[in-house]
């Protein structure tokens, strides 16, 4: 059994899903993660889709070396607008999403209130190539490749708490002030 990075509270309430030495950027990944943690699956895979048709962007927060601005950035809570559309990672993450949400059929859980608790990207060891360049050099051609990790739990129904009746309790300062001001004691 794999073991992941971090273990969900109540293992029965959730599913898992990996990918391991993935061929697809580090940084595209990660952003597009950061995207949808905390969402629920139905709006994590509907902004996921709208992405690959380019309906809504993916903000990016930390890698922004050279990313270009968008106004759909503007819409995601992003306020230097910048943002991207990184196809491949989007759909690497969907099918990890659809992975996770077929395990979560099979253990019996409600596909409907799964929310994506805990998602993570990690560097890969990156694979080596190379290009040929003038006067017979050669120079490294290195990729970037990610492991992805993700957990969808399943939201519990609050519960209200019943009204109390009984007055709350004042605190030392609060008292010394209510009674300073004059007014009778509680």
């Amino acid at each position: 059994m794999v073991k992941y990075a971090k273990e969900p509270e109540n293992p029965s309430k959730c599913s898992k899903a990996r990918g391991s030495d993935l061929r697809v950027h580090y940084k595209n990944t990660r952003e597009t993660a950061m995207a949808i943690r905390g969402k629920t699956l139905i709006a994590g895979k509907q902004h996921l889709e709208a992405v690959l048709e380019r309906k809504r962007c993916i903000p990016f927060r930390r890698h922004v070396t050279h990313c270009g601005r968008t106004g759909q950035a503007k819409q995601e809570d992003m306020p230097n607008g910048t943002g991207r559309w990184p196809v491949k990672s989007v759909e690497f993450i969907l099918n990890l999403l659809k992975n996770a949400e077929s395990n979560a059929e099979v253990k019996g859980l409600d596909v409907d209130n799964l929310v994506i608790s805990q998602i993570q990207v990690n560097r890969a060891m990156r694979q080596r190539r190379r290009t040929y360049r003038a006067h017979g050099r050669v120079n490294p051609y290195m990729s970037s490749p990610c492991h992805i990790e993700l957990t969808l739990t399943e939201k519990d129904s609050s519960v209200k708490a019943e009204a109390d009746d009984k007055p709350r309790k004042l605190s030392k300062k609060s008292l010394a002030i209510k009674l300073r001001s004059g007014s009778k004691s509680a």
